[in-house]
């Protein structure tokens, strides 16, 4: 980064100060867009992906139930609740083949020994960039988009991010 006081431009990208004068860089080291799609990401939320209705089963569901949700609404993730709707896990198409397959009378087992507890979020405010970031940095292919109470509200995948962006650039 060049400092803009005195020129420098041994600066590290990202450097709070300059090393040659000590000016502030935080102030001026804000990230930009070069491009819509860069612009989207940082800019647009979560809601612009228009977040699917999510499909939940409670807490206390067996995995046929679950599975059976799955198949007919042909979606790769339920989304565990507790009674007052508040989520509480994540249950994908990965989990049954990692934790589940091979287990003997699966059906009748409970969701809440092979669902992931505590699942990371998103909210439909949250910028794309945090989102894609959450689904990156986890190895997530389903985020669940939760209102300020913890309900959830909707699911994003990276299917969706994808389709948001394929759609910028056919567009622009």
């Amino acid at each position: 980064m060049i400092c803009p006081v005195c020129g420098h431009k041994g600066n590290l990208p990202g450097a709070d100060w300059c090393a040659k004068c000590q000016f502030d860089l935080s102030s001026i080291d804000r990230l930009s867009a070069s491009d819509r799609v860069e612009h989207s990401l940082l800019a647009d939320p979560v809601a612009v992906l228009e977040p699917r209705t999510p499909i939940t089963v409670p807490a206390d569901a067996d995995l046929g139930r679950a599975m059976r949700e799955m198949i007919t609404t042909h979606v790769g993730t339920v989304l565990v609740t507790e009674p007052g709707g508040q989520l509480t896990g994540i249950l994908t198409e990965r989990d049954f083949l990692t934790k589940v397959a091979g287990a003997a009378g699966f059906d009748a087992l409970p969701v809440s020994g092979f669902m992931t507890r505590n699942p990371e979020t998103v909210t439909p405010a949250d910028p794309l960039a945090f989102a894609l970031g959450k689904m990156a940095g986890g190895g997530y292919r389903h985020l669940p988009v939760v209102d300020d109470a913890g309900r959830p509200v909707g699911v994003i995948s990276v299917r969706d991010v994808l389709r948001h962006v394929v759609r910028l650039c056919r567009d622009g």
